[in-house]
Parts: structure tokens; C-alpha cells; sequence
């Protein structure tokens, strides 16, 4: 069908243009996605068993939906993939505000101009981008917001009577005709306001101040939601939420390998970075590791969630802090180091909700303790178990590194160390570099140096050695040496506030 050839009503009827409801529409466009094999849904990753079934019945069932999740689950990216179901352009009587369908208007407007111009009626076209519609819920959002409201200038200029329902100005929700409506954060939305949808989602008549219109509005209703249990904000009211036909619940990667494709996927980097700073497999494995341990933490609030967009926002502040140390060295390149993770710090920060405990040890203390899980986590998959090998009757492989260590020696890895330096100061350490090549021989040399830093932290973690924290770094030192001399991690320390 050449759209430019269409340009009355006379021209459209010639065609083999049928009207659909728009929720026909997704259904049937979404029938042919699904026997021609097509994936749908590009960029959601880890729903695949899931959320995307569920959606796919929904629409297959003709329903409005309810996307119910924590924070960072892709709900308002699957609402907005959606507009990939609908016709890419659709017709309608040109000057419409509400894209009054040829066939079937239902405003004052369109009804008119097909009395009155008949089959000269003028035809436009409406790409399918045009037939989405967003509203963040607010408290403060209003009924004529949403629906409309009287217009008395409209009336004034037109001279018209406040009886005519040309007075009105429609609001979001009738201007959504025919296309897809999406309400973010339903539960902040104030109870009488959400009273105010029955009508639209059950009756398909709307009321505005006195005036009762038959306006069978033709819309694809998209809601998200936290759970209203786990929020203090606000709830759905109970009868809105029984004309909501599907409540469909989204959840956080269930796997690291699955965390970790999202963030390679989403995480915004500069061709510069991509070319200049090497990211090893380990430290994008930490990334994550590190939401893990967040969502399990004592510390933080599990019913407000752990954002997806944090391991988002870590990785590229990872990725940044390795090139800031990169431009200062003037180096034309680096790789990511264990130390390059203070800088992910400001990133986790800001993403985490703490409990009572956690707002006792502050945020960033927090941040450092989620980090240190995460190393201890991924020690054990990457090398003996510190605390078993102390025990075990055979040759313990870190005795040569915690004995230079007990023989008062110290380690300072500061964040701006240029590679020679920090590349010496790792060699400098008894056992270390023999560690790392017995359990990974065939390894790079940042794939090395990264290694030999990070059985540092993990032995720490795991006790066997101390780690201070620096402004700028980290400082190791013997474990029962720390126990006599307060370093600036101890609690009895004036400083402690840093975290």
C-alpha cells in the first residue's frame, strides 16, 4: 500500500486497509513475530523463560498489563518495545487530535469532517513512534492531566457554550487513542486519581467536570509497579488493579554470566575507552559479583532492590578511573586493576537503600564491605581456599607471601601507580608470582599482575594478611602485627569517618 497515493478517504477505501483495535493489532503483528521465529524484545536479556512468555499470553489474550518489580528490571524498556508491534504507520483523518481512525471517529472533529467532506475526507499517516505515551505517576499529578479538563479560553475564542464538548481539552490519555498509554510508578499515583481510570479501562466513557462522553478510546494500558507491600509510598487501589486483566512480575538476573550481558550491553563506553583500557574477564565478573552480594547484604534494604543499573555505572566508573591513571602516567594504554575498584565506589553509593546496621557504618563503608565479598567470593573459584590450605597437611602455597609480610614488611598500592611501579611492587613479594602461574600458567602479563594483586585482597579478605585503606589505595601489612598497631581501618580511629 503506497501511503502517498492515499490521500482521502476515497483513496483509503479503495485499498485493503481494515481497522483494528490496537490491541488486535499487537496481537495478531505478534502472531506473525512468533511463526516466523523472530526473537522480539531486542536488549532484554535473562527474561527469555519468564517475563517474555508471560507478556507474549497477555497480548495474545488481549490484555492491559501490569509490570510488577523492584528498581532496574527493564519494566519501562519492555512497555516502550512494545511500539514494535504496531503497524508501522496507520491512517487518520488529518487535523484530529486524537487520530481519529477514518473508519470509526469518535471526536466531534472527526465525526464532522466525515459528514461533511464525506469521501474528500483529508487522510494523514501516524508512524508508530507517535503512538506511544509515557506519564511518570507523581502525587501531584491531576485528573485533567490524564483526561482533560474545560478550556475556557477554547471557549471564549470559539464562542461557544461550556455545554459543548468542544470546550474540552483532552488530557494524555485521550490523546493516546489508538496507540500504547504507559503509567510509571503506578502506586505513586494518588488514590482518587486512579479512581479516575475505572471508567476508561472498564466503561470506555470519560467524565470531566460534569460532562459525560461516550469516547470509546481504543489504548493498549501499560502499568509498572515496586510491589505495594514492599513500598510506603502508596498502593493500587484494589478495584483499578482487578481491571488490569495481567500482573506480570520481573525479577533480577538470576545468573552472573546473564548480569554480566547486560552490563557489557548497556554500559555506555567512548571508543577510546574500548581501544585504550583492557577489562579482564575477572574484573567484569566483580562487577556483578558485587549486586550479588548487595542483594544479600545485612546492611541493605532487601525490598527496595538492587538496581541493574548499578553494575552499570560501576563498570564504566571502573573503566574511567583505569583511564584517569592511564592520561596522568601518559600512557597509550592500561588494563583495569583490583585498586581501580575505589573508584566504583560514588557508583554503588548512590544506588543502595541501607537499613538501620548500614546507615551505622555509612555508605561507602558498606560499598568497601560489598566489595570485599565479592573478592572473597570469586577467590575461591580462581584459587585454593586461604583458610584450608593454612590447615591442610600439604604445602600451603601462600606461606612465602604471608611470611614476608610477618616479617614487617608492607605493601602500598596506590591508584595513579604507573606499571613499571606497580609491576615491581607486586614482583617485590616472595611466592606471589609463583602463586598465580601454578593456578593460572598460560595467562597474559596484566592477566598476571591482575592475578597477583587480587590474591593480595582475597588472603585479606580471608584474613591471612591486613588491608588498610588509603585515600588513594590500599596499604597490606601483617595480620597479628595490626592487631598491636591501629591502622587506619580500626574502629578506634579518628579518621574512621573517610568511609
Amino acid at each position: 500500500m503506497n501511503r502517498e497515493n492515499i490521500k482521502t478517504l476515497r483513496d483509503l477505501k479503495q485499498t485493503a486497509y481494515k481497522s483494528r483495535s490496537v490491541k488486535e493489532e499487537l496481537r495478531e503483528n505478534l502472531i506473525l513475530q512468533i511463526q516466523k521465529n523472530e526473537g522480539g524484545f531486542e536488549g532484554i536479556v535473562g527474561y527469555e523463560d519468564t517475563v517474555i512468555p508471560d507478556l507474549q499470553t497477555a497480548i495474545l489474550s488481549r490484555h492491559n498489563i501490569l509490570l510488577l518489580g523492584l528498581r532496574g528490571q527493564a519494566k519501562t524498556r519492555i512497555a516502550r518495545l512494545l511500539v514494535n508491534l504496531l503497524d508501522e504507520y496507520i491512517p487518520y483523518i488529518a487535523g484530529s487530535e486524537l487520530y481519529d481512525d477514518p473508519f470509526n471517529p469518535i471526536s466531534w472533529f472527526g465525526h464532522n469532517e466525515v459528514v461533511t467532506k464525506g469521501d474528500d475526507t483529508p487522510i494523514a499517516w501516524l508512524h508508530r513512534s507517535e503512538r506511544y505515551t509515557e506519564k511518570l505517576a507523581t502525587p501531584d499529578v491531576t485528573v485533567a492531566d490524564l483526561i482533560g479538563d474545560v478550556d475556557p479560553i477554547k471557549a471564549a475564542t470559539l464562542k461557544l457554550n461550556y455545554s459543548d464538548e468542544r470546550v474540552l481539552h483532552f488530557g494524555l490519555i485521550p490523546r493516546a487513542h489508538r496507540g500504547i498509554f504507559v503509567i510509571n510508578e503506578l502506586p505513586d499515583l494518588q488514590a482518587r486519581i486512579q479512581v479516575s481510570l475505572f471508567n476508561i479501562l472498564q466503561e470506555k466513557d470519560i467524565q470531566i467536570r460534569g460532562f459525560k462522553l461516550r469516547l470509546p478510546l481504543d489504548i493498549q494500558f501499560v502499568f509498572t509497579a515496586n510491589p505495594e507491600d514492599y513500598t510506603n509510598r502508596g498502593s493500587i487501589v484494589t478495584p483499578l488493579k482487578d481491571r488490569i486483566e495481567s500482573q506480570i512480575l520481573t525479577h533480577y538476573p538470576r545468573s552472573i554470566e546473564i548480569s554480566r550481558k547486560i552490563t557489557q550491553q548497556e554500559a555506555s563506553l567512548t571508543p577510546q575507552q574500548k581501544v585504550a583500557v583492557e577489562a579482564d574477564g575477572l574484573v567484569k565478573i566483580l562487577v556483578e559479583q558485587i549486586a550479588f552480594e548487595a542483594r544479600n547484604s545485612e546492611y541493605i534494604d532487601k525490598k527496595s532492590g538492587v538496581s541493574a543499573r548499578l553494575t552499570i555505572s560501576a563498570y564504566e566508573n571502573l573503566i574511567s578511573n583505569a583511564e584517569r591513571r592511564m592520561i596522568i602516567n601518559k600512557e597509550k594504554s592500561t588494563f583495569v586493576r583490583i585498586s581501580d575498584f575505589l573508584g566504583v565506589i560514588p557508583a554503588i553509593t548512590g544506588k543502595i537503600e541501607l537499613v538501620y546496621e548500614g546507615e551505622l557504618e555509612g555508605p561507602a563503608k558498606v560499598a568497601n564491605i560489598l566489595i570485599g565479598k565479592a573478592i572473597k567470593t570469586l577467590m575461591l573459584q580462581y584459587f585454593p581456599d586461604p583458610e584450608k590450605a593454612k590447615k591442610a597437611k600439604a604445602i600451603n602455597p601462600y606461606t612465602d607471601i604471608i611470611n614476608w609480610f610477618s616479617n614487617g614488611n608492607t605493601l602500598s598500592v596506590i591508584d595513579d601507580l604507573p606499571l613499571p611501579d606497580y609491576k615491581k611492587l607486586l614482583i617485590a613479594i616472595p611466592g606471589l608470582k609463583d602463586v598465580v602461574k601454578q593456578f593460572h600458567p598460560k595467562l597474559a602479563e596484566s592477566q598476571h599482575l591482575l592475578l597477583m594483586e587480587f590474591v593480595l585482597h582475597g588472603l585479606a579478605e580471608f584474613s591471612q594478611l591486613n588491608k588498610g585503606f588509603l585515600d588513594n589505595g590500599f596499604a597490606f601489612s601483617d595480620m597479628f602485627n595490626s592487631l598491636f598497631n591501629l591502622q587506619p581501618d580500626n574502629e578506634d580511629d579518628s579518621d574512621d569517618d573517610r568511609y
